[in-house]
């Protein structure tokens, strides 16, 4: 029996009611300050940013070895290497945007969830107080800076070496336009951003396979794989149609920012070709780590 005026008892409240839940909830933003943790912490992260460091230093000093005199090339860059050390970020991304940025970004996207599998901490990870999508959404973004990172410093020390070998000086475009430095900077840094687009569509194919395989080396070697298959393809007669698709062929896409004036339509037509290799792979690498049984260990 209850008396009158007695304090009634409620339930608690339940999961989810009044945020309780959700307020104790680590949000996505503090799982990707994990995974940049775990970045740091882990030498493949500083093979792939030593590489991109070494390899500009050592394009400036085979051109500073080869007494200045100016190089000979089918880029108008090349024939400006000794006359503005602007030409210096241009001739590197030129380069290396052909393979050995693709390999950077390849290091950590294809080791971005494979590791985990390979350490056993996958479990621990996912049965944290941070739901599925909260975690692969913070390894993509992970996988996508640390990209970025690498293209930047890149861009950064090519610049600042070949601006103290050969001066802060105007720079002539792919349209025959000269620029004055300012301007010339502010174009080789755009450039630069402009190839991220198809180098995330290669990050993101790289944590597909990281997903996928489980394997570090099977998701990084197959990543690259897949590059130099399509540049394969790219050269096979015949083939004149499908190569404006293939994903390779974007890579020079930042071309036009070059041009005076800036030609956008191979920026455009690269940004939907990339977002058709990029999208679908995040997808089903999602719908892969969302299904993951992790019971076993």
């Amino acid at each position: 029996m209850s008396s009158a005026g007695a304090t009634p008892v409620l339930p608690p409240p339940a999961a989810g009611a009044l945020g309780v839940t959700d307020a104790r909830r680590p949000s996505t933003l503090i799982a990707y300050r994990w995974e940049l943790r775990k970045l740091v912490s882990q030498k493949r992260t500083y093979l792939g940013l030593g590489l991109a460091v070494l390899l500009p230093s050592i394009f400036v000093l085979v051109q500073n070895l080869r007494h200045q005199h100016p190089g000979r090339g089918d880029s108008i860059f090349t024939s400006q290497i000794t006359q503005s050390g602007l030409a210096t970020p241009v001739l590197t991304l030129l380069f290396e945007s052909v393979f050995f940025l693709p390999l950077i970004a390849s290091l950590v996207a294809g080791d971005i969830v494979a590791a985990e599998d390979g350490n056993g901490t996958l479990k621990t990870i996912l049965t944290r107080s941070v739901d599925r999508g909260q975690v692969f959404a913070a390894k993509t973004l992970a996988a996508l800076t640390y990209a970025a990172i690498a293209v930047f410093l890149t861009a950064g020390v090519s610049t600042v070496e070949g601006v103290v070998s050969w001066g802060f000086n105007q720079i002539t475009t792919y349209s025959g336009t000269v620029v004055p430095a300012t301007e010339g900077l502010a174009l080789v840094f755009a450039a630069n951003a402009c190839y991220l687009i198809p180098l995330f569509a290669v990050a993101c194919i790289g944590v597909l396979l990281s997903t996928v395989t489980r394997n570090s080396t099977a998701a990084v070697v197959g990543a690259i794989g897949l590059v130099i298959l399509l540049y394969i393809l790219s050269g096979i007669p015949g083939l004149e149609a499908v190569k404006p698709y293939l994903l390779t062929e974007q890579f020079e896409n930042w071309h036009g920012l070059l041009r005076t004036p800036t030609d956008w339509t191979p920026i455009w037509h690269s940004a939907w070709v990339c977002a058709l290799y990029a999208i679908p792979s995040l997808f089903a690498a999602y719908l892969v780590f969302l299904r993951r049984d992790v019971t076993g260990g």
